[in-house]
């Protein structure tokens, strides 16, 4: 199987620590090609961010054929429906994978992200994939994303003192860590709290490896059909659907 990882974000250290987590997951024999953008925001925090990250990812994704399946390792998931009209191959957002996987072993979960500009947005995924009734709450920690790839910074401290909030106030009963760049924190996070802490990194790969297993393919029927030939113009000429 090989799964390719797509970083929306041009940070490498990220990038690499995403694909030092989806290979702790993967099980023998799964290939992980872990990628990002040379062109494009450092961090996704917020909407505008997303916009600017979405071409150069989808171009990510161009470049690599032979994938079996893809994730957008951004917890937004970023460009998600579009990525899925580029490609047949079956496509995971991190976020869509964390909270499928928390709603199969607790009645409520908790999600705990960066920043509060990232909390409509992911509010808003919870309501289209059917899960927010099954969601206690979506809490900010306040660490910008790049504080997370920062030697000494406290953004461990302050994400599981949301945590403890979460479990006491919120009543959640699992928590899913809301940004890729938190994927090495979720083991220790869990034995510190006592609850389920899950990373949308590893629960997406073993998605894409159950569906690569099935033999399922993204549908080509309606919304996600592949994007019909047409020149783009300008600076997007690179991104025409059949170039």
């Amino acid at each position: 199987m090989n799964i390719l990882i797509v970083n929306p974000n041009t940070t490498g250290s990220m990038t690499r620590k995403i694909g030092a987590a989806a290979s702790l997951a993967a099980s023998p024999g799964t290939v992980i090609t872990a990628v990002s953008p040379e062109t494009g925001p450092p961090s996704i925090e917020g909407y505008y961010d997303e916009v600017f990250a979405i071409p150069h990812m989808i171009g990510e994704i161009r470049k690599h054929p032979e994938a079996d399946a893809v994730i957008i390792a951004c917890f937004d998931d970023t460009g998600l429906d579009a990525a899925r009209c580029a490609t047949a191959a079956p496509v995971i957002g991190i976020g869509e994978a964390g909270f499928h996987f928390a709603s199969l072993i607790a009645g409520k979960f908790g999600v705990v992200t960066t920043l509060c500009r990232s909390i409509p947005a992911i509010e808003h995924n919870l309501v289209r994939y059917g899960l927010a009734s099954r969601c206690s709450g979506v809490r900010a920690s306040e660490v910008p994303v790049l504080d997370l790839e920062l030697p000494g910074s406290d953004a461990a401290l302050r994400i599981s003192a949301e945590i403890d909030r979460a479990i006491s106030e919120d009543h959640a009963e699992a928590i899913v860590l809301g940004c890729a760049g938190m994927a090495d924190l979720a083991h220790r996070l869990s034995e510190q709290h006592g609850v389920p802490v899950l990373d949308g990194v590893a629960s997406a790969v073993k998605l894409a490896e159950g569906l690569i297993g099935l033999g399922l393919k993204t549908s080509k029927q309606g919304g996600y059909a592949a994007p019909r030939e047409k020149r783009y113009s300008g600076d997007f000429a690179l991104f025409s659907p059949g170039s």
